[in-house]
């Protein structure tokens, strides 16, 4: 990969719509909505199509073409003076989780068409093209894992393994992206980045109470999703003897908190919990006979990563066979952390300036499609605050003024990576 050239900073008084971003939020947030003011719009639901149709619409309205690929990634696509450089991407997500926010995804790819939108406003052309893209099935709440169609697009997930991920109900990723009709033609990771842009809330505390507009995001976090299938007796609770039973759901808590005690060494440089669980027989009088659940261990640093997974690995079966039950696990998602492009960063700090909002260097604690797309082109992360760090909660939230801050950076450094025409 290359650094990403620079070209004219954009004058300091160009910024976006505020309003018309906002409404755009709020528009969108009227699809798939939950039961507590969020939204329930996972991926490849019907729900999820019709967000897809309203974006297509939009972006169409503001003169882009789209293209589809195998895996439903939209590609949303404003024409540049110079057509056959490498396009400038501004990408995120659409779908959410179960028990969604308004903002987590959404927020970056309709910045995205507000950053198109406000180019047509301000009379700007650029050498080269820019594409918002919609990746497909981010939060990986409905098919694992996540991350899944911008892994596929980096090669890192194969299409067909994608396609065969079942859902709760049986349902196969590759049918139920026919069946809404987001199944396209192009064969994922057949186009070139220049650089890629995502904007996303923090999904964290840190900037709200540290006072700042806008996070930077030099690293994200690794991960390893292991999911555990501890297996015991599944026995009648009043009359088994406590000496007799082999209790699955004492398996669930004392690997708990194996979990969190090895996060707990190795801070402030990772995270661990369980997430995920399903106890079998799930009866108020039965012991549990089988529970099924996903250790969700993080960190910036491989080697801590790569340490955490192995303690807990090398650990739980002993303390399962203690109990008398069985320990079984597969690693169904993975990422190792990546570092963004310093060129970029150093863009995304120098707009911060010029428009005067408040920055600080962030570390992201979520995975994001910028970290797969990171293996295949120059790629730089951009955060706004959210209240109480709230994310994959319908109580998340942000104001208009922290998305448009983060938008007029936005703005600001795909200009200049796409080369202002003078």
């Amino acid at each position: 990969m290359t650094n990403p050239a620079s070209g004219t900073a954009p004058a300091a008084n160009m910024k976006v719509d505020q309003a018309r971003l906002w409404d755009s939020l709020m528009e969108m947030a009227k699809i798939g909505p939950g039961i507590a003011g969020g939204n329930n719009r996972q991926t490849l639901t019907d729900e999820d199509g019709e967000a897809r149709h309203l974006f297509q619409r939009w972006c169409e309205d503001a003169g882009m073409v789209m293209t589809v690929d195998q895996m439903g990634n939209m590609f949303m696509r404003h024409e540049g003076e110079e057509p056959d450089l490498d396009p400038v991407y501004i990408g995120s997500h659409l779908d959410t989780q179960p028990t969604g926010g308004k903002y987590d995804g959404v927020l970056g790819v309709l910045a995205g068409l507000e950053v198109i939108r406000s180019i047509h406003d301000l009379g700007v052309r650029t050498r080269r093209p820019i594409v918002v893209t919609n990746w497909t099935n981010e939060e990986g709440s409905r098919f694992a894992p996540a991350m899944m169609a911008s892994g596929v697009f980096a090669g890192v997930i194969e299409r067909d393994h994608a396609y065969a991920r079942t859902d709760a109900h049986g349902l196969r990723f590759g049918d139920e992206l026919e069946r809404i009709g987001w199944k396209g033609e192009e064969v994922p990771g057949d186009r070139k980045i220049h650089a890629m842009f995502e904007y996303h809330i923090e999904q964290g505390p840190i900037l709200e109470a540290e006072g700042k507009d806008i996070g930077i995001v030099t690293h994200g976090q690794g991960l390893r999703w292991i999911e555990c299938t501890v297996t015991g007796k599944g026995q009648h609770t009043g009359s088994t003897p406590m000496r007799m039973r082999r209790n699955a759901g004492r398996g669930l808590a004392q690997l708990t908190e194996l979990a969190h005690e090895i996060a707990m060494k190795h801070q402030p440089n990772a995270v661990g919990a369980i997430g995920h669980i399903d106890v079998y027989p799930n009866s108020r009088n039965i012991i549990p006979e089988k529970v099924v659940f996903t250790v969700d261990l993080r960190s910036h640093l491989l080697p801590v990563l790569l340490s955490m997974t192995e303690e807990f690995l090398s650990k739980a079966p002993a303390i399962c066979e203690a109990l008398g039950c069985s320990f079984e696990a597969q690693i169904v998602g993975q990422f190792d952390p990546p570092a963004f492009d310093e060129t970029l960063l150093n863009r995304i700090r120098e707009a911060s300036d010029r428009l005067g909002y408040s920055r600080m260097d962030v570390v992201s604690g979520a995975g994001h499609d910028a970290c797969w797309i990171n293996k295949v082109a120059p790629t730089v992360m951009i955060m706004c605050p959210c209240v109480d760090g709230l994310s994959h909660n319908e109580a998340e939230e942000i104001s208009p003024e922290w998305a448009s801050a983060g938008a007029d950076v936005l703005l600001h450094a795909v200009l200049e990576t796409a080369e202002i025409v003078t």
